[in-house]
């Protein structure tokens, strides 16, 4: 592994002293997800393998390069996950990309977020430097947290070479309920469920139908399904683990189709919201998926309705990019982005513009 990392090392230097840019890339499964894609690939699933993985402390710890796939298979063996449930989006998923992407899956509002999880970090920097930020257990972290500022970042910063994430046990016992309600009594009634002592680990709301997944231990899930199902008319969804899947990976129906997909991320009480297209309904009502068009002047009102609820819009997938993936920043927040970027990658080579 030291030849690859020197390799990359030089590879960088290279880039640095010509001005050139870097694309790095791992499996390739979320090239789709931001702005452009520029420069030569820096291709890093040769630097691969878990490094330290202790069941008992609860952390994994792998470099960039390693496969998603294998990473959740051995956390299996040993009955624990990946408790923010990160989208793959294709076969080719890595560690490295999955927390560049900062992706979280259903499980999400319960679990908490993908840069939760995030312990420690190393890093190769725009200079050629290997950095490395926090550690191996939570409390690890004194002044700057660098190693969750990597979560999310599209390797715009520099080369996440190895990460520390905490793991989770997996739950004793999982069973999803059905419900049929509309969109303004779901949102009412999952705000309600959430402040109530319920083991609730995902919800989803699409056409008229609220789904309703519970994890943790058997007699709580069980006393769960009892008082929903007798109060509210709930029922025992079948095959519930491929639906959450597809959910996950986006193969639901709902994600079918050219129309360009839109994340809505609001206050989980907001009501309904009006913007001209299908939605579905994610995270207790905190995330809210749209389907509508990506022009300008949608994008425009989109992200102003949006706004107007105390959230923020960003254009998922598909759709016109130039009229910006994000939601445009502060000028103060903005400001603190461009010096971060100065301070790790002073040359602009990794991922120019793939962000803002």
């Amino acid at each position: 592994m030291q030849q690859t990392l020197e390799r990359f090392q030089d590879q960088v230097r290279t880039a640095a002293a010509g001005k050139g840019a870097l694309r790095i890339r791992g499996g390739g499964s979320k090239d789709w997800y931001g702005q452009r894609l520029e420069g030569e690939i820096l291709d890093t699933r040769a630097y691969a393998g878990i490094v330290d993985y202790e069941p008992t402390e609860l952390v994994i710890t792998a470099r960039c390069g390693t496969p998603l796939a294998e990473i959740e298979a051995v956390l299996a063996e040993r009955k624990q996950m990946l408790a923010f449930e990160p989208p793959h989006f294709g076969e080719g998923a890595t560690l490295g990309g999955t927390i560049a992407a900062g992706l979280s899956g259903p499980r999400r509002a319960s679990s908490g977020a993908l840069r939760d999880f995030v312990l420690g970090a190393k890093l190769l920097d725009g200079k050629g430097d290997v950095l490395s930020f926090g550690g191996q257990v939570m409390k690890n972290v004194a002044g700057y947290d660098v190693s969750r500022l990597l979560a999310g970042s599209l390797g715009t910063l520099g080369l996440l070479l190895e990460v520390s994430v905490k793991v989770l046990p997996l739950s004793y016992r999982e069973a999803t309920l059905r419900f049929e309600m509309n969109e303004v009594d779901a949102i009412r009634k999952l705000n309600e469920w959430g402040g109530q002592p319920l083991p609730i680990s995902a919800s989803c709301w699409i056409d008229g139908v609220l789904a309703l997944r519970l994890s943790g231990a058997r007699a709580a899930v069980d006393a769960a399904i009892r008082s929903l199902g007798t109060a509210h008319g709930g029922h025992i969804m079948p095959d519930c683990e491929a639906f959450w899947a597809s959910l996950r990976e986006q193969r639901h129906a709902f994600f079918d189709g050219d129309a360009p997909l839109w994340r809505l991320s609001v206050p989980s009480t907001y009501g309904a919201i009006v913007l001209g297209g299908p939605q579905l309904i994610e995270w207790g009502g905190a995330q809210r998926w749209l389907r509508a068009d990506g022009d300008a002047a949608t994008s425009e009102r989109i992200r102003a309705t949006v706004k107007a609820c105390g959230g923020h819009a960003t254009l998922f997938r598909g759709g016109d990019k130039s009229v910006g993936v994000f939601q445009p920043l502060a000028p103060a927040v903005a400001k603190i982005h461009e010096r971060l970027k100065a301070g790790f990658d002073p040359s602009n080579i990794f991922n120019p513009g793939r962000m803002y």
